[in-house]
């Protein structure tokens, strides 16, 4: 793989998890405004929530992406 198909898999692979971290904090939002903090679906989005934003944070101390 040359640099840029792996730059270009890199800027897919970025955009799609910071898609989908927004994702998980709308859903949440979502389940919280109807007072259901408390289900399995709330408990499974903070898990992905909290995931999503690990892998962000480590592609910030690596200077990939700014805050």
């Amino acid at each position: 793989m040359n640099r840029e198909d792996r730059l270009e898999a890199f800027e897919n692979m970025l955009a799609d998890i910071a898609g989908k971290e927004k994702e998980a904090v709308d859903i949440m939002k979502q389940l919280k405004a109807e007072g259901k903090e408390k289900t399995a679906t709330y408990r499974q989005m903070m898990a992905r929530h909290l995931q999503y934003q690990q892998i962000l944070r480590i592609y910030r101390e690596y200077g990939l992406i700014q805050k």
